[in-house]
Order: C-alpha cells, then structure tokens, then sequence
C-alpha cells in the first residue's frame, strides 16, 4: 500500500518532550473527515496506533457508523513517530534516524492539543477515541485535559502498559535490532535490515491473534491458503511496506513507557490518574487480546468514576479492534453509538 500523501501538516514550532530534549521545527500530520460545527461542539478526536497512519483508522468512519463525518468532525493525527508527522526516518540531523528522542504518551497528546486548540480553536471533544496505542492516547487525553473530553472509547489498549505486555515489546525489537544490518539504528538504504523485519514479523504474529484463531484457521477469512501464506503475506507483508525499522523503535518505546500516571502532578501515581478524569470512559477490549488482555481494563475501569467495560467477543485478539471482522467492528461502532448518546 503506497503512503498516503492526502494529509495536512501542523508546524508545531519546536517542542520540549517529557524526557528533556527539544525536537526542533516538529511537524503533526493530521486528516480532517467532515465539518466542524458553528459552536465548534462536535469535534472528535481519533488517534493513530502503533505503525498505523490515518488512513488506517477509515475503517470506523462512515455515514453508516457512529463517526458520521455528515455529522462530526473527525480529527485523525498521525502519532509521532509513525513516518508522516516528526520521526526518526523524516527529521534532519542531529536528532535523525537513531538519535531521535524519546516521545511518551503525555508528548504526543500534548502535540494533539496544539493542533485541536491553537489551530481549530476547539474548546471541547464529543469523543476521543482510539484502537491499541491510539486506545494509550485516549486515556492520556481523559487525564491530561479533563475539562476538554466529554467522552473516551479506548478500545483494545490500555492506561498502562504492563509488564507481560512490555515483554511483548522486548521480544520484537529484540528480533529487530539482531539483524546485523540494522547496524544500531544506522542502516543504509542500500542495505535495509529486511531478516531483521521478518523476523520482528514472526514473533508479532503469536500475538497479534490468539491461540483459538490460529486453531480455527481463521486466517482463511484473510485470503490466506495455508499458515506460511498467512506469516509471510499478511506479516512480513505488512512490516515491510514503507515501515521504517527507526521508526518501529521509537514508537515502541512510547508504548513500553506507557502510564498516565506519569501525567504531571500525579508522580507516578496511575490509580490518581484514573481517578481525575471526569467523562464517561467506555473501554472495549477483546476477549482473547494477549498483551491488552480484559483483566487490565477490569481494573482500570474501577478507579474511574464513570467507567464501564464492555469485552468484544470472539477469537480476533487484538486484531479484533483493527476493523478486518464485521461483527467486531459492529461491536465498536455499537459501543460508540451508545456512548455518543449519553449526557457527557
């Protein structure tokens, strides 16, 4: 699948991360779906996830889905980190390639703000929404400006990353970084580090589905023929299409890093987190998810005032919120159409 190009770019002006440093002249890449109203009141905000860039998340927009850009304005921006807005594969030196610095969930929201506030002049969100790292970005956006969102949908993700899942992240980049062509992050792009791809790929694979898909074959419903069609077109196929192994890195590591306890003023304190953010949190996580399992956001969900979750049935995993089965994206859009019409 080709980049898309059909985006829009905020100049950020030079912004000064959580971790300290100052990314200079950075850039937000973002794509508007439908009109923003008179009192600017029906804003959405609609976060990417980890690689994905906006045109990803078209799947959940529609005139016949809860995101009805005939009825919302639809903001999708592209995290940092994802190839489109600043990342390690498009900024100059001296922070280019593997020096690019460290983005945390709390940086990238506040990217997001920026863009909603000074450029929109957007006071309130109907919604924020969002799947897997988009979901980190959703509970950020609850904690980091209560007084904004009027609802949050995190689906398969969560407001901390656990240990179990953290191993996750190790394993892959541990694939990644062990082709010697990856040369630490310094690779020519006459000698890109594709084993490293395909194997970062094949360890993605036992987790992004559960045990029960692979049992079931479900991979059939993706075109697939057999089990080695499936890892090598559906996996490798999509880590190397235009994903730059930098970039997989530093998003990864926003990810391993994620808690919104570490939200200024609340000192590494997740359950204060969770307990200030205001609005109705819908969490829809799958039942089979093996790194964003339902157990975290049982428990999230209780520290929040208005928290409810609701577990997307069936054997997808993951992948039950990246819009490939109907019926899960049925569950979704249900979820966000009940939300919608609850007093904020």
């Amino acid at each position: 699948m080709p980049i898309p190009n059909d985006h829009e770019i905020f100049e950020l002006g030079d912004v000064v991360l959580q971790r300290g440093a100052t990314l200079r002249n950075a850039k937000l890449a973002y794509k508007t779906y439908g009109t923003l109203n008179a009192d600017k009141s029906n804003a959405v905000v609609y976060p990417t996830w980890y690689s994905g860039r906006h045109t990803d998340n078209e799947w959940l927009i529609g005139t016949d889905k809860a995101l009805n850009p005939d009825e919302l304005f639809i903001i999708v921006p592209n995290m940092l980190g994802n190839g489109l807005s600043s990342s390690p594969s498009n900024t100059p030196p001296p922070y280019d390639r593997a020096r690019f610095p460290h983005v945390t969930f709390y940086d990238q929201v506040e990217c997001q703000h920026k863009l909603v506030t000074e450029h929109f002049g957007i006071s309130t969100l109907s919604l924020v929404t969002g799947w897997s790292m988009g979901a980190g970005q959703t509970y950020q956006w609850a904690v980091s400006h209560p007084e904004m969102v009027q609802r949050a949908a995190p689906f398969c993700g969560s407001s901390v990353t656990s240990p179990h899942n953290q191993v996750f992240l190790e394993s892959i980049t541990a694939a990644l970084r062990a082709d010697a062509a990856f040369a630490e992050g310094w690779y020519r792009d006459d000698a890109w580090p594709e084993k490293g791809l395909r194997a970062f790929a094949r360890v993605y694979a036992g987790w992004g589905f559960s045990q029960a898909f692979y049992w079931q074959e479900e991979w059939r419903r993706l075109g697939a023929s057999s089990l080695e069609d499936f890892l090598v077109d559906f996996w490798e196929g999509f880590w190397l299409d235009g994903r730059d192994p930098n970039n997989l890195l530093a998003m990864a590591w926003t990810w391993f890093h994620g808690d919104v306890g570490q939200t200024p003023g609340f000192d590494g304190d997740t359950v204060a987190a969770l307990n200030s953010i205001r609005c109705p949190v819908l969490s829809m996580p799958a039942e089979k998810d093996l790194y964003f399992p339902p157990e975290d956001e049982q428990w999230a969900s209780q520290h929040i005032g208005r928290g409810e979750v609701r577990v997307i049935p069936g054997v997808w995993g993951h992948f039950a919120g990246g819009g490939d089965v109907p019926e899960d994206t049925a569950f979704i859009d249900r979820g966000l159409r009940d939300l919608l019409a609850m007093a904020p």
